[in-house]
Formats: structure tokens, sequence, C-alpha cells
């Protein structure tokens, strides 16, 4: 005799406790859900329109500079410190979670063009327009306790107008910029060595996170210089058509790095081949002024004149991301917080700004059904991200009038000169008037 018995497994369906919702079975055999792609594009569509809903980037302000906030630095070793330096010479020293100043140096005549800190957070130094370098005790600028003002403990007194310092990845070893590239130990009063290559000033240098022997730098003739600081002098450089502000590399490629240009784009360039930039990124209507690699290497943060800030992707040539307020003026620094959560801004109108780097995401501790939401949205978003209603929801962006017409007139500029080369290649002899891809029109030439 057969006796045939159902069994259930009372955890598929008792409520874990009594605020928790009804388990609802479900079949997955393909056969019975006939109409699942329409269901899930559905539910992507709606995944993407909460996703501007719930986009709120702005997460608070850090009020107190009175000047305008010239230069900013992350501390290496902690998530909670920021170091910002403005063009009345002060120095201030933040508590980010706490939303308040620690400290206040007064620490140069004119702008602070400068700042950096020790890969082992001991001391930081800075640069201003008094020709001064200083060195600060980190530990002691902690100390809320003492009312005294603080002193630095080096200071050297240099010959030229510094624009610009970063210290070493690895070793006690910082450079510096102006008229030339000097290197610097921190126990010396006088460079170890100097690099120059016929230009009257350079804004910018950065040394390469990986290649950690390996420099870059932006100079007013237009060229954008590379170093080996074991060698004499410098390797190569290339010549564009307008001015570049400042260099990021990439943290996670050791031959990747990205210019900001005052033409209002930017330039990633790979130091193997030179004569060309890999990528040309575009969106900004007026000059960009700083840019920062997020620790992932995936995407950087860029600062604008345009009063914007803007996220790209490494490879992606559209931003996908805008950030503006009412009262923001042009932005000369960014950088990304160290876990890539955050974005931080310090514009003209003295204040320094905390953005989310994503900026729909659910700040805090997430419940397991929260997770599994977020995870099964993105992977609804990424399935259906070419179809054309959710891409035109997702890349839709309200910015400023101005900005909206700069943009339009820019875009109307573009397609003329387009238009322009089009009919001179028309009414030409065939091969007189070549086709130049957007890449090569920026780079007049490579010096090696």
């Amino acid at each position: 005799m057969k006796v045939k018995v159902l069994s259930r497994n009372p955890a598929d369906y008792i409520r874990e406790n009594s605020s928790d919702i009804h388990k609802i079975h479900r079949n997955l055999d393909p056969s019975l859900h006939p109409f699942e792609a329409p269901r899930e594009y559905t539910r992507a569509l709606n995944a993407v329109k909460l996703e501007r809903v719930f986009a709120k980037p702005f997460v608070a302000s850090l009020d107190g500079h009175t000047d305008g906030v010239n230069c900013i630095a992350r501390h290496p070793r902690s998530l909670s410190v920021l170091l910002s330096g403005s063009c009345d010479g002060e120095i201030r020293l933040w508590s980010l979670p706490r939303r308040e100043c620690l400290r206040t140096l007064t620490a140069h005549t004119g702008f602070v063009r400068g700042l950096c800190v020790s890969p082992s957070a001991d001391y930081f130094i800075s640069v201003g327009d008094d020709k001064v370098i200083k060195q600060w005790n980190m530990a002691q600028s902690f100390d809320i306790s003492s009312q005294t003002s603080q002193a630095p403990i080096n200071t050297i007194i240099g010959k030229n107008l510094y624009h610009g310092i970063d210290h070493h990845w690895k070793n006690s070893v910082f450079a510096t910029c102006g008229e030339q590239v000097d290197i610097w130990d921190e126990n010396r009063a006088e460079p170890v060595r100097s690099f120059t290559w016929g230009v009257d000033t350079i804004h910018s240098v950065k040394f390469n996170p990986i290649e950690t022997h390996l420099l870059a730098s932006t100079a007013s003739d237009r060229s954008i210089i590379l170093y080996d600081m074991r060698g004499s002098t410098a390797l190569r450089k290339v010549v564009m058509e307008m001015r570049s502000n400042t260099v990021a590399w990439n943290p996670l490629e050791a031959f990747i790095f990205t210019v900001a240009n005052e033409d209002s784009n930017l330039y990633t360039y790979d130091i193997r081949r030179f004569n060309q930039p890999i990528n040309v990124h575009m969106d900004h209507v007026s000059a960009v002024l700083d840019v920062d690699y997020a620790p992932t290497g995936q995407e950087f943060v860029t600062g604008s004149f345009d009063k914007t800030i803007r996220i790209f992707a490494r490879d992606s040539g559209r931003s996908r991301e805008v950030y503006h307020t009412r009262r923001m003026q042009r932005v000369f620094c960014v950088r990304y917080s160290a876990d890539s959560t955050y974005v931080l801004s310090g514009s003209d109108e003295t204040n320094i700004r905390i953005w989310k780097a994503n900026s729909s995401q659910k700040l805090g501790a997430l419940a397991p059904r929260e997770k599994a939401a977020f995870s099964y949205n993105a992977k609804l978003k990424e399935r259906f991200q070419h179809h054309p209603m959710l891409k035109r929801i997702k890349r839709h962006r309200h910015v400023p009038k101005a900005i909206f017409k700069a943009a339009k007139e820019k875009k109307v500029m573009m397609a003329s000169v387009k238009r322009k080369e089009d009919n001179q290649r028309q009414h030409s002899k065939p091969g007189s008037v070549p086709r130049v891809a957007e890449r090569k029109k920026h780079a007049v030439a490579v010096v090696e």
C-alpha cells in the first residue's frame, strides 16, 4: 500500500516575527511566467525613477574660512580628518563626523597654494605666496587643550614663488613647483634635485602612487611634463592647444593620468602612447580647475570655473553626475574621501561642501532585505541600461540656466566647426583635407 504525504517546511511560510510580512511562494517554472521580461522592464523603469527621486547628494557644509578655499588635503590614515587652506593664508583642520573646525593656523601671507600630508601622518607641509615652505606637527595640531598658537617645526625660505606641492607616497621626500620642479628631503634645507625645461611657471606637480619615482606636472607653456626622480632631466612633454591646470594619476593603473584643461575638457593620457589622449571628457562649459581620482580608480571628480562639480567614469566621455547649489561659486579644489563614499569640494565663497559620490545611496546600516532589494534593482538597471526610456531618465539632470545656455551654445559651435570641415573636405581634392579624430586635435607636439 502506498501512502502519499505532503511535507512542508514551516520556515518557508511562517513569519520570523509579528512585524514581518507573509512569505509568498513563487514557482520559477518559465512556462508559467510568459511575461517575465516585460515585468522586469517595468521594475527596472521604477528602479531608475526611484533613483532620481531619492537623489539627494548634498550632505553638509563646513563654514569658518573668511576667504575662498584654495586647496584641501585628506588624511592618509583617517577618514574623519580634512585639511584646508584658504586665500588669506589660513589653514584649518576639520573633523568631518562632527562638522567642526579642530584647529586654525595662520600659516602664510597671501594664498595657501598647496597642502600635503606625509604617508605616516606625523606632519603636513604647506606652501604659500610668501615663498615659504612650512612643516607642521600633526599631533600638536590636534591638541585642542593647547590654547597657544602653534609654530611650524621647520621653515624653509625659498627663492621663488611656489604654486604647488605633493608628497612622496612612501619616502620622506616631497616635490614643489614654481619656476622649476624641486625635489626636497625633509631633513635638508636645500632641494636635492631640480628639473627645468624652458618654461616660466609650473602650476602643479603630482607623484605617481604606484611607480612612486615618476612625477607629472603642468606648465604655463601649455605643456604636460613627465619626470623620473632618479634621473637628472625630464623625460618627455606634450604640448596642448590650451593650458592644463592640474593633473591626477589613476591609483590602480600606473601609466594612466588625467589633466584638467582650460578649454573645459579633461584629457586622459597613457604615458606609453603620449602623442594623443586615449579619452576626452566633455561636459563642463568653462575651465576645469581641479581633478581627483577615486581610490577605486574607476571614476574621478572635477571642479570647474562654471560653478559645478562633475563625476566621470574613467572610460566615459560624459559625466554621470553634476552637482551644484545656488550659492556655490568657482570650485577651486575637489577630493574623494578615502573610502570613495563622499566627495569634498572647496569653492570661492569660503565653504567646504560634502557630497555623496552616489547621489541616491542610502547611508547607514541596511537591513538584509534592503541589501537584497538594492542588489536586485542594480542588476535590473544594468540589464536594461540601453533601453531608450531608462537611458533618458537616468541621464537627465537639471542645471542652472546659465550653464544650460552655455552648453547649448557650445554644442552649436562644435557642430558648426564639424560642418565647415565636412564642406572643405567635400569641395577639395580627395585626400587633401584628411579626417582627423577628435582625440588627435588637441595635442600639438610631443618633445622627447
